[in-house]
């Protein structure tokens, strides 16, 4: 039971340990972002010849092109030098809701008829969607959003809305038209994923608008082009999916943070998800079972490590657990799905701490109860050594003077009798160990019988008497004895006679022993004062201790264990009362035994003198 009782404790300790670690995982969303971007740096993807290129509007682009205000102008010489590399497909990422300079328009629409497969954005306003004019519009394949998502925590952009809705009306995300436009497939969508061609996206709609995580290329692996440049670069562009916007992050709309750390514009972030679409090594979030599956055998692993293992190699083991913690998020990520890193590691560290406290304190407890039980039993084997010796004495003296001379009839019969009531006080003595022993183991429960203390307190003195009278020491009863006990006779007697036994042991000759017995207000109170050596404050607070004994006992050359009076106070307190101690050094002490007791028959007053 007790195993039982341990194993699930231990069960309770690391499930416990387990949903904390859970809970904890939810809260540091940075830390999980951190996390996130360092792995994206470490498990990018492997050299490969991008799809796209970026053509960028930048600071010297402006510069020599005579600014914003020259926008129109600046696309429409940029759309006429891509379109002479012949590119597969066109995004701009610069919308054009109004009609502006009339000479302007006309240009920027005769370039934009000049490609073939044009992508335009748009952006919601309000509840409506923002299309380009009228004059542009018309010139485009699809017209995609611009929309762009960043952490809140953080402000880095780690995914993109596929889909945008405004006015009853959704919008495919500028890469997404791009993307499609180049396939020449148009999407096709489910609750959970969109599919172009052969190439299905795992984005559904329970997300919120088919969120997509980028899988972000190293910086500088997708091509830029300035836009002052294309003539003299139209081969980098032959044949790719050129994304056309403001770069110059002082004039564009969009400047976010790459999970690099990089400032960069809304253009760049559209060519890297028309990466990730054309590579197709889509990234996933993890499901709520894969994270509490994997947390869970974490927790059960470090569980088992200190179940099984102790000291060194239970923690080294340990934190090699709390190091998996730490690589499975990683491994997950070079497998497409994107698992939480605190959860993970909080339950692997707490597990472990947990599973090794809870061993470490029940380690202790058992090698504490271990060596308790150990100093009972060698307590016990001392205790009943010391006790079986007087009547192992007599028994051994009276069968040898019996054996070895030729004893009138009388005196035969006095010594049978002897070696017959001192192997009945052995069988007693062996008795009241074991009761003592399991009284204390709680194995036993204690008798509840009725008896008088007048006739335990008869017995104990008819048994010092001749002891006391060998040190000519007198014991005198001084008062009535009246009251019924409740309990075990036999331990009740061998409490009294071992008062009696040390007041008599550590009183020197011709001194008087005295015991008292007071019946009132339903307890009895049972004194046995001497005349021996007493003991300080000091002392007092230590006599009953198992194996204390007093340097003026030692000193007096009278054998002892020093476990008697410990055991006197367990059938004391056994029997529901307490002992108290009055001494002074050189005057003597009295042990006063008090329990509840009920009026009953009594004796009359004995002196036992000299």
């Amino acid at each position: 039971m007790a195993n039982k009782r341990q194993a699930a404790g231990y069960v309770a300790v690391v499930a416990a340990c387990f949903a904390a670690g859970i809970f904890a995982g939810l809260a540091p969303v940075r830390v999980n972002n951190y996390f996130y971007d360092w792995m994206t740096g470490l498990a990018a993807f492997q050299p490969w010849t991008p799809e796209s290129v970026v053509v960028a509007l930048d600071e010297a682009t402006f510069a020599q092109r005579g600014g914003p205000r020259k926008m129109r102008t600046i696309l429409a010489e940029a759309l006429d030098a891509i379109a002479a590399a012949e590119p597969n497909v066109v995004a701009i990422d610069v919308t054009l809701p109004d009609q502006g300079d009339l000479a302007e328009d006309e240009r920027l629409e005769a370039a934009l008829r000049k490609i073939g497969k044009l992508v335009l954005s748009c952006r919601v306003a309000g509840t409506q969607w923002e299309d380009p004019a009228p004059l542009f519009g018309g010139l485009a394949k699809a017209l995609g959003h611009v929309h762009t998502e960043t952490e809140a925590s953080d402000g880095v952009s780690r995914q993109i809305m596929l889909e945008a809705i405004a006015g009853g009306e959704r919008r495919w995300a500028l890469a997404l038209e791009a993307f499609s436009a180049a396939r020449g497939e148009r999407p096709v969508d489910s609750p959970e994923d969109v599919q172009i061609g052969k190439v299905v996206v795992p984005a559904s709609r329970g997300r919120g608008n088919r969120a997509l995580l980028i899988r972000y290329l190293h910086p500088g692996a997708i091509p830029r082009i300035s836009a002052l440049a294309i003539d003299r670069q139209r081969d980098a562009l032959r044949g790719k999916t050129v994304f056309l916007g403001v770069t110059d992050l002082t004039v564009a709309e969009d400047r976010l943070t790459n999970p690099y750390g990089d400032s960069v514009a809304g253009v760049e972030v559209h060519a890297q998800v028309y990466e990730t679409l054309a590579h197709g090594q889509f990234l996933t979030p993890a499901g709520d079972l894969t994270l509490i599956a994997v947390c869970a055998a974490l927790a059960i692993a470090a569980g088992l490590t200190f179940q099984f293992l102790g000291g060194w190699p239970a923690y080294l083991t340990g934190l090699a657990v709390v190091a998996t913690a730490a690589c499975v998020p990683y491994q997950f990520f070079r497998a497409g799905i994107v698992l939480p890193f605190a959860a993970p590691v909080a339950v692997a560290w707490l597990s472990s701490a947990g599973a090794a406290i809870y061993q470490h304190f029940f380690v202790r407890r058992q090698l504490r109860q271990s060596e308790s039980e150990k100093s009972r039993y060698q307590q016990a084997i001392h205790w009943a050594a010391h006790e079986m010796r007087t009547p192992l004495t007599a028994i051994q003296g009276s069968s040898e003077i019996l054996s070895r001379y030729k004893l009138p009839e009388a005196k035969q019969h006095q010594l049978s009798e002897m070696i017959n009531s001192e192997s009945k006080r052995l069988s007693r003595i062996i008795q009241t160990f074991l009761d003592v022993e399991r009284l204390a183991d709680g194995q036993m429960e204690m008798k509840r019988d009725p008896f008088d203390a007048a006739a335990i307190v008869e017995t104990c003195l008819s048994r010092i008497a001749p002891i006391a009278e060998r040190k000519n020491i007198s014991i005198h009863l001084d008062t009535d004895v009246a009251g019924t006990l409740i309990g075990d006779r036999e331990l009740m007697e061998y409490a009294l006679y071992n008062l009696l036994t040390n007041a008599v042991k550590y009183s020197p000759t011709d001194t008087e022993v005295h015991v008292r017995a007071d019946l009132r207000a339903g307890e009895l109170r049972l004194a046995v004062r001497d005349q021996g050596m007493g003991m300080d404050a000091k002392e007092l607070k230590q006599v009953f201790r198992k194996f204390y004994r007093t340097k003026r006992a030692e000193a007096s050359g009278e054998a002892g264990t020093g476990i008697g009076l410990s055991i006197v106070e367990q059938i004391v307190v056994h029997h529901g009362g307490r002992i108290e101690v009055d001494s002074t050094p050189g005057e003597g002490s009295c042990f006063t035994m008090v329990f509840r007791a009920q009026p009953a028959s009594h004796v009359q007053t004995v002196d036992r003198g000299r």
